[in-house]
């Protein structure tokens, strides 16, 4: 079976990349160079070039803050665009796996982990476009696994582990905010999930929404101070701090830990908790280095 992955340069992108080599299936990677998913006639001749049956959409617009400025194109690359291979799977009765966020949740107060049906209320614009995107997948009537998840970060790209590597490395003294609470997820790990589904056709009947993110709960602060722990960086003075210290253009949700039971008993997946994680993917940090 031929599968197509999207945003194959990103942090989700290049995990899958890794995860997939030895797979039975074709696997085909494509990010903007190869496929721009913004334009439907493109989506559409790959898909039928190539014979796609699997879009793995791992693409999307991430900057939280400029989102705030660049409302059209996030919207195009996070609700059209992801519409549009939403319309070209439903053409070859093809299944869409999408990778959607957190922050669909934050406008409403709430402190327990936050379940797939419970209504998107997106506090800024990066948050309203992903979740305009999963209204469009699901209009559409194509097969589709949507995967919320939250916090990555991974050996890859641009986040919030090799940042805060960075600092406390380089600082005498950093202050994190204590009162923005979620799940931390090593986007290796969301990559085996949705191989496994993928891989061994346990989508088959399974359309829906599910929530994926690491074991545990933590706030940045705690997620900070484990990063310098784990990589002996403990000379920085991490203190906590409110989140209003650091005047954002666009408010993110003070409480956003998934319920994953939903996708542990469909799927049959087991999930491992965040620091078991994070001390991986340093150490495969340290090996690559």
């Amino acid at each position: 079976m031929n599968i197509l992955v999207t945003g194959a340069n990103g942090q989700l992108g290049n995990e899958m990349q890794i995860v997939s080599k030895s797979s039975k299936d074709n696997y085909i990677f494509t990010d903007v160079a190869e496929l721009d998913i913004t334009d439907i006639a493109a989506v559409k001749a790959m898909v039928k070039e190539r014979n796609v049956k699997v879009i793995v959409n791992c693409a999307a617009y991430t900057n939280v803050d400029k989102a705030e400025d660049d409302k059209d194109f996030c919207e195009l690359l996070n609700a059209k665009a992801v519409e549009n291979l939403a319309i070209a799977m439903k053409e070859v009765d093809g299944l869409l796996v999408h990778v959607s966020t957190d922050y669909v949740f934050g406008g409403d107060p709430y402190n327990t982990p936050c379940k797939e049906e419970q209504k998107g209320t997106p506090t800024g614009v990066y948050g309203l476009t992903k979740l305009h995107g999963e209204q469009n997948i699901i209009a559409t009537g194509c097969h589709h696994i949507i995967i919320r998840t939250a916090w990555l970060y991974s050996e890859f790209g641009k986040n919030f582990v090799k940042t805060m590597l960075s600092l406390t490395a380089t600082k005498p003294q950093l202050k994190v905010v204590f009162d923005q609470v979620g799940t931390p997820t090593y986007a290796y790990d969301l990559a085996e999930t949705i191989y496994d589904i993928v891989e061994n056709r346990k989508y088959v009947n399974n359309d829906g929404v599910y929530h994926y993110s690491n074991e545990g709960v933590c706030s940045w602060f705690d997620f900070t101070k484990m990063i310098a722990e784990m990589s002996g960086q403990t000379q920085c003075d991490v203190q906590p701090c409110h989140s209003d210290e650091f005047p954002s253009k666009v408010k993110r949700p003070s409480y956003s830990v998934l319920d994953k039971t939903k996708i542990k008993t469909t799927f049959g997946i087991k999930v491992p908790y965040w620091t078991d994680s994070l001390k991986v993917c340093l150490s495969r940090m340290n090996n690559n280095n």
